[in-house]
């Protein structure tokens, strides 16, 4: 439907600056596509389509499709980011009846998404994984299985020494993991070995003292983590299993995180950042430690294992350098003494 690609064109031209469109520009769209009667489908589908296509020729995934309608509209623009999907199958009568809307008000929250889509910048893709990935129900998954079963008992109970426990094992799964796994795959067992690269996002508030935390959980997990902060995520690069472990453990410590901040005397700005940024960096210091215990701990002599490791972390290094050619490096800065002391005392509790 030429019409409504030619009135969606003109209001993703006239609303730079606004994440969803010239408010004119987008009713005229919004209205063409509500007025196609029967074709509505099929001209949403189609342009949606191919949106989304040139957002992944750009170097966006569809996870972060979702996570950018969210963060810059609204959580029923991030319903219907997930209903849009590759633009193949009708999702707008479907989505109306969902979300209660008059067909013009639908159109509107489509077009509004697609303007945001439309003017996504190029970022930088991510780098292919191992070409072969584990099988579904082998050992990897079922390992991956237990490892989240833990840390998900580990926030939910009551019992403090229970949740230590649980945590703590979880921990050493990780680590024991990785080394094993590091171990098979420079012994040839494993094809496809090399760094691959994942997108995990860093919400609203305190965005920096968030990647600040997402930073120390990927460092002690021999990943790199590249923040870009206009669009809410950062880059973690890594191998398979790290990157798992990654996002699994940075996850659990923002749980821990907001729990013991809802219980902080104060709900001021700075205490809140301040806790978040003491909290990141004594959570960087124990999971060092955690790492060089685990490394310690392995039954293979250190000769052969901090070679392998070395390795892995040089592989890790020059893709990141690859990728990302050119960073810059932020300092974050905490105002409220008493905020950092809290945030580092959390982080002494938070379980592993």
């Amino acid at each position: 439907m030429d019409e409504f690609e030619r009135a969606y064109a003109e209001a993703v031209a006239s609303g730079a600056g606004e994440a969803a469109g010239d408010e004119a520009a987008v009713d005229a769209a919004a209205s063409v596509l509500a007025a196609a009667g029967e074709r509505w489908e099929s001209a949403a589908g189609t342009l949606a389509g191919r949106v989304v296509r040139e957002c992944g020729a750009r170097g966006w995934e569809p996870r972060d499709l979702v996570r950018m309608a969210g963060r810059e509209l609204d959580a029923r623009h991030e319903r219907l980011a997930r209903a849009v999907g590759d633009g193949g199958q009708p999702f707008l009568a479907a989505f109306a009846r969902t979300e209660r809307l008059d067909r013009f008000s639908t159109a509107t929250a489509l077009v509004e998404l697609l303007c945001l889509y439309g003017r996504l910048p190029r970022i930088t893709p991510l780098t292919p994984g191992p070409a072969s990935a584990p099988p579904a129900g082998g050992p990897h998954s079922k390992m991956l299985a237990r490892i989240r079963a833990l840390l998900a008992k580990a926030e939910s109970t009551g019992f403090p020494e229970e949740a230590e426990a649980l945590s703590a094992k979880a921990q050493h799964l990780m680590a024991r993991h990785s080394i094993d796994e590091a171990l098979v795959a420079v012994s040839g067992g494993v094809p496809g070995d090399g760094p691959g690269a994942c997108r995990i996002g860093v919400d609203r508030p305190y965005e920096g003292a968030k990647a600040l935390l997402l930073d120390a959980v990927a460092a002690a997990n021999r990943c790199q983590a590249v923040w870009a902060a206009d669009f809410g995520f950062s880059t973690v690069v890594g191998f398979a299993t790290d990157l798992e472990a990654v996002e699994l453990l940075y996850t659990s410590l923002l749980v821990q995180a907001d729990h013991a901040l809802r219980g902080g005397t104060s709900r001021s700005r700075d205490f809140r950042e301040s806790f978040l940024i003491g909290y990141a960096g004594r959570v960087r210091e124990r999971l060092a430690a955690a790492t060089r215990d685990a490394q310690a701990e392995t039954a293979t002599p250190s000769a052969d294992l901090l070679p392998v490791l070395a390795a892995r972390e040089v592989d890790v290094r020059d893709a990141t350098r690859r990728m990302f050619p050119s960073t810059t490096t932020s300092r974050l800065k905490g105002r409220d003494a008493e905020g950092w002391r809290h945030g580092e005392a959390a982080a002494d509790r938070a379980r592993f």
